[in-house]
């Protein structure tokens, strides 16, 4: 049980670091370029298209591979504890 518990904090801790980097570098491009505001697409500035069609995607991405992972190794440790 203790191998799933810490199979199941690392992915969960490699995951949210992901999401977390992945998101300081969408918000450090709309900080550092500032020129994004300028420039509208459809009334919108790129800057807010970008967070809105990034950031969102991202973390629905990084649920949808979590949940994927955490399913395989429960998975394997089923498969570990009946053969046991």
């Amino acid at each position: 049980m203790r191998s799933l518990i810490r199979s199941q904090l690392r992915l969960a801790l490699i995951c949210a670091s992901g999401f977390v980097v992945a998101t300081v570098v969408f918000v450090g491009v709309v900080v550092f370029a500032p020129a994004l505001d300028d420039v509208l697409v459809a009334g919108v500035p790129v800057s807010w298209l970008l967070l809105g069609f990034g950031v969102y995607p991202l973390a629905v991405t990084v649920a949808a591979l979590y949940v994927r992972a955490a399913s395989r190794n429960e998975a394997r440790y089923r498969s570990l504890a009946e053969d046991a």
